[in-house]
């Protein structure tokens, strides 16, 4: 059995060793995106990215699976515009794609950040749910098509629609769900419907509740974006950027 070696590192000497190697990744990323000459090419640093993504989140990480699609240009999150008006289009917005699957890899290392240093304040553990929530309630039909959701997560800039049969809410969708259950299994974004890869148990917390419930609530169930109710009627969305802002009040003089 190997023998295991202390190398004298706390947990928030690596998660801020890797917030800043996101960062310098993202600053390597820049020249691809206004087109001038970086000094890798975009297959070196797609292979760097995808590397530091696997040691970071893992390998068979919702992560890794969406800067794979990013990169291959098959995200079912590609605008309609882009998809249709030609291949100069796609590459652009595949690009896109890319910056934002790191930027989400940054701020979640960011938000494990902060609670690693914030345990001890107390107005993290005072604030309510409805100080930082949401309250715009994006919805689509469980018979739109996965495509439709993706262009609506674009338009909105948000990363989770409730799902509705018309008359009553009955799951939810992420931008994590397209990239998981459906492009990653090669489905048609135009043929299927979000009802094919939405979760159909919707957790919920209420107003009232303490961010540090909503944030275990959302750590035990694994997910980003819990819809908040006020007495059983859901009234807005509580993501992990919500808790990033909550963090940078409560740190920030």
């Amino acid at each position: 059995m190997p023998k295991r070696v202390r190398t004298g590192l706390t947990r928030s000497d690596i998660l801020d060793r890797y917030v800043e190697r996101f960062k310098q990744q993202l600053v390597k990323f820049q020249p691809f995106l206004s087109r001038k000459r970086g000094s890798v090419s975009l297959e070196d640093f797609d292979e760097a990215a995808e590397e530091l993504i696997a040691q970071v989140f893992g390998a068979a990480s919702d992560e890794s699976e969406a800067y794979f699609f990013a990169k291959t240009g098959e995200s079912a999150l590609l605008p309609e515009e882009a998809q249709e008006s030609g291949t100069h289009n796609v590459e652009r917005e595949s690009l896109q794609q890319r910056r934002q699957v790191l930027e989400s890899c940054l701020s979640d290392l960011e938000l494990r950040r902060r609670l690693q240093a914030t345990r001890q304040v107390k107005g993290i553990k005072q604030a309510l749910v409805a100080d930082y929530m949401s309250h715009d309630v994006r919805s689509i039909h469980r018979d739109a098509t996965i495509k439709q959701a993706g262009q609506l997560l674009q338009k909105h800039r948000v990363g989770s629609l409730i799902v509705d049969d018309g008359s009553r809410y009955i799951g939810i969708v992420t931008d994590s769900d397209l990239t998981r259950k459906a492009v990653a299994k090669g489905l048609d974004p135009n043929t299927t419907t979000v009802a094919t890869c939405m979760s159909r148990s919707i957790v919920t917390i209420e107003e009232d509740e303490s961010l540090a419930d909503a944030m275990s609530l959302m750590k035990k169930q694994g997910i980003r974006h819990l819809p908040v109710t006020a007495d059983a009627t859901i009234i807005g969305v509580l993501s992990v950027s919500d808790l990033l802002r909550a963090f940078e009040e409560q740190i920030t003089p």
